[in-house]
């Protein structure tokens, strides 16, 4: 059942969405940056970014606080000047060394982290903001339009204090997409929402995304976030791209062990290089192509711990047990390995704590990287 047609729970948060597919669509733009950088005092917030959002493409822009991804978005939206490099949405400069368009003038949507509503406006003024070069008349039906689909008409004359959380979100996400801009940008708008209203707001406004055919560039330091919205993810750490792909490309091939942590836990175990693998406590391990350094760091995910009940594999100490719902988290003691690693199990087969279990491991589950590695920030 699709999240609009479900009741979400939550007291004032409960309601629905409107009716999918009836948003105004829009032609969605191409933005690039190329080779742009931008400091603060001494500090490189950016640094020779190049990129391009596809026209209807949603990118999320991933990373910890500080890495430059708000930085990203000002530079687009015309809030920040460039440095360096320049800015271009659909082929044509908007910023850069001999030109630069202001933001009114860029076809730009942004949505701010905490809405940015304007308390003296009621939420049908705040929705038709974008719009007064319209005739009021005609401003006032696309707004109400607009709150329909958000499933918002009836709070049309109240005010922001007067909604909840969620209800604001939706609010401003109906404000920055009634002008129909050729690309949005979002600066984490999902993150002053509880966990189980997130979810939602964050399926729907997926959805009225697709309808708009809009462009988005959405920043979010969340992965698990970036892997359900995005088509494709910019990795980003101080001030530079890291790595570009689609989720799944992130996810199974990261680029380094910082990657590697910033998608999942990991199990962090030492090897040497010995006749091209990689030898360690658990066994050895398959070296990537190129790999020419004598000592590895092998990381292991808790899910590329598998248990085998039928006794093949590597013996461990269970020493912890922790019941998550679908799964349990164990804690295992292995031979040669000073400090236990982390597995997650399928709760139906999870082993008992305090007793010794036989577990594989996953492949699939298992990066291997030179060992300086492990000293770089995430």
């Amino acid at each position: 059942m699709s999240v609009s047609h479900t009741m979400w729970s939550g007291g004032r948060e409960a309601g629905r969405w409107g009716q999918r597919g009836t948003a105004g669509a829009t032609f969605g733009g191409l933005l690039t940056f190329e080779l742009v950088g931008k400091r603060f005092g001494k500090t490189d917030a950016v640094l020779d970014v190049t990129f391009s959002l596809a026209p209807g493409e949603i990118v999320c822009l991933l990373g910890p606080s500080g890495c430059g991804k708000t930085t990203l978005l000002r530079l687009a939206a015309g809030i920040e000047k460039p440095d360096s490099g320049r800015v271009l949405l659909d082929e044509r400069e908007v910023a850069g060394p001999n030109r630069f368009v202001p933001p009114e003038r860029r076809n730009i949507g942004l949505m701010f982290q905490d809405f940015a509503l304007f308390p003296h406006l009621s939420i049908l003024d705040n929705v038709a903001f974008g719009l007064k070069s319209l005739p009021r008349a005609d401003a006032m039906t696309i707004a109400r339009h607009a709150l329909e689909r958000v499933g918002l008409p009836h709070y049309a004359a109240s005010f922001p204090h007067h909604l909840s959380g969620g209800e604001q979100q939706r609010v401003a996400l109906a404000r920055a997409l009634v002008p129909r801009p050729q690309v949005m940008l979002m600066d984490e708008p999902f993150s002053g929402l509880d966990q189980r209203l997130r979810e939602s707001v964050r399926a729907e406004t997926l959805t009225l995304l697709r309808e708009t055919r809009a462009s988005c560039l959405l920043v979010t330091h969340d992965p698990v976030e970036a892997m359900g919205l995005a088509d494709r993810i910019f990795l980003m750490r101080q001030g530079r791209m890291v790595q570009a792909g689609t989720p799944e490309q992130l996810y199974r091939q990261p680029i380094d062990a910082s990657a590697a942590r910033f998608f999942s836990d990991t199990n962090e175990v030492a090897g040497l290089v010995m006749e091209g693998r990689v030898e360690t406590p658990l066994g050895a391990f398959v070296l990537p192509k190129g790999f020419n350094a004598a000592e590895a760091l092998v990381l292991i995910r808790p899910q590329g711990l598998r248990h085998a009940p039928d006794g093949s594999g590597l013996e461990g100490l269970v020493i912890e047990s922790r019941f998550q719902g679908d799964d349990v988290k164990c804690s295992v003691l292995f031979k040669g390995i000073e400090d236990p690693l982390t597995a997650l199990i399928d709760a139906r087969r999870a082993p008992s704590r305090g007793g010794t279990a036989f577990f594989s491991i996953d492949p699939s589950h298992v990066f291997v990287f030179e060992k300086p590695l492990l000293a770089a920030n995430p």
